[in-house]
């Protein structure tokens, strides 16, 4: 296990590497750019759309908004909450600033992701919408240049679902055995166990019956999440400019050790600033798209505007909140037992611990609700892939394998699990962020006739 672990961090390090990250960066800055900021100026306009009563009459197998839901419950997870925690304690406060810079960008890769995955859908045999980047990289891509499309979008499939079993499935079962574990003295045997088995009775519905649940789980935990994120800050209010402080001095200087902390320079704080922001909200590796692509929506740029939601709401939100209970607690510069600092769920856990009374339990069940329901869009989102490759016939084979992993990696070491999990993150956005760029110009052109057509209208 050391010489693999050994082997993938090598791996990780290309994969996370300049290049990566200024792919992500370059293909965030064109698209922002190229829609002229329009993710950042119609954030409200986004949140109107998404809460409509009114029946646009379009086609697909989900509500707009259980499919935004379908894709926060995926990216919702661990990332909140052990991510931003793993970042801060290897990259320092500075991290933050960085998931908030790849997440204000961000938002125009996911926009284009969902505009490309409702344009170039399709319908199964079984009548249902299919799509994502493997879709519009073969279909969109392919109407151009057919040989590279073909590659591309199989690579993504590839790499998807193979990714689908780190990031939505061993992250999430390890996460949720050790805050049980910690906090409750489960098992992770049991843990496994029932996840594995509530995970069955929910997949076998398909992206119906996980949107549903979706709708109903991921709301319920955000408020409460946030409630008591928000409860903390008011307790620490005095705290607060400090933290701020800190995250935005820290982005361009090393942040200096003190207590637990290590220290780290600023190089780190844009790495895992970057890596833990994507691994967050998944802008640029093309998930979400999955999810998007079955929205029963009559315009794709309509869809494409709650989507970009998803990354506003994941990271902006959900993560600042994360990280200025962190800071403000000081929990990020204390000692663990073993004499460094702490880090994941634990730091987390701890921050929350020490602002109010029971706070570690409201991370506990934070952490194991987000993780159930990431598992269950991921098993979407690989299914889909799995489908995109091997067949609808197959994906019963899927299924299985999908449960029995979250039975069996309950129990796995979690610095194997998150390097994997980057790991197949970065390889998984290399296509997809290819088939963005080369998209891009169809993107723009569909965005301007929407927003025309809306003046017109007015």
């Amino acid at each position: 296990m050391e010489e693999i672990n050994a082997f993938i961090d090598r791996v990780n390090a290309f994969a996370w590497g300049p290049p990566m990250l200024g792919m992500l960066g370059v293909t965030g800055v064109l698209l922002t750019l190229g829609l002229v900021f329009m993710p950042w100026r119609k954030v409200g306009y986004g949140f109107r759309l998404l809460f409509e009563k009114s029946d646009t009459g379009g086609k697909g197998e989900v509500k707009p908004f259980n499919a935004l839901m379908t894709a926060l419950s995926a990216t919702i997870g661990t990332g909140n909450i052990a991510g931003v925690a793993t970042a801060i304690a290897l990259g320092g406060p500075g991290a933050m600033f960085y998931m908030w810079l790849i997440a204000l960008f961000g938002m125009a890769t996911k926009f284009a992701e969902a505009v490309c995955a409702v344009t170039y859908r399709e319908v199964d045999d079984t009548g249902t919408h299919v799509g994502g980047p493997m879709y519009y990289l073969r279909n969109g891509v392919g109407a151009f240049a057919p040989e590279l499309g073909k590659w591309l979008g199989l690579a993504f499939a590839l790499f998807g679902a193979a990714a689908a079993f780190g990031i939505g499935n061993a992250v999430q079962v390890n996460s949720m055995a050790a805050a049980l574990g910690t906090s409750f003295a489960v098992p992770t045997y049991l843990t496994g166990i029932v996840v594995a088995a509530l995970v069955g009775i929910v997949i076998v519905g398909g992206i119906r019956r996980i949107g549903e649940v979706a709708g109903k789980l991921v709301p319920a935990m955000i408020v409460l999440y946030i409630g008591a994120a928000l409860l903390i800050l008011i307790v620490n209010i005095a705290g607060v400019p400090a933290a701020l402080g800190l995250i935005f001095t820290h982005a361009f200087t090393p942040a200096a050790a003190t207590g637990g902390f290590a220290g780290a320079a600023v190089a780190a704080a844009v790495r895992f600033g970057v890596a833990r922001g994507v691994f967050s909200n998944e802008s640029g590796l093309g998930s979400a798209a999955i999810a998007h692509a079955a929205a029963r929506t009559d315009n794709p740029v309509r869809q494409g505007i709650i989507a970009m939601l998803g990354t506003f709401i994941d990271t902006l939100i959900v993560c600042t909140m994360t990280a200025l209970v962190i800071i403000t607690s000081g929990a990020w510069t204390a000692t663990g037992a073993g004499g460094g600092g702490l880090t994941g769920a634990v730091l987390t856990s701890t921050a929350f611990q020490a602002s109010i009374p029971g706070g570690q339990y409201v991370v506990t069940i934070a952490l194991v609700v987000f993780a159930f329901t990431t598992i269950l869009g991921w098993s979407y989102y690989g299914e889909r892939c799995w489908q995109y490759m091997l067949g609808e016939k197959s994906l019963i084979v899927y299924r299985v394998v999908w449960i029995a992993a979250a039975l069996s990696f309950a129990n796995v070491k979690v610095d194997f699990v998150w390097n994997l999990s980057d790991t197949l993150n970065g390889l998984m956005a290399v296509p997809n962020l290819v088939g963005l760029l080369l998209l891009a110009p169809m993107v723009f052109k569909v965005t301007r006739e929407y927003f025309a057509a809306q003046k017109r209208a007015a």
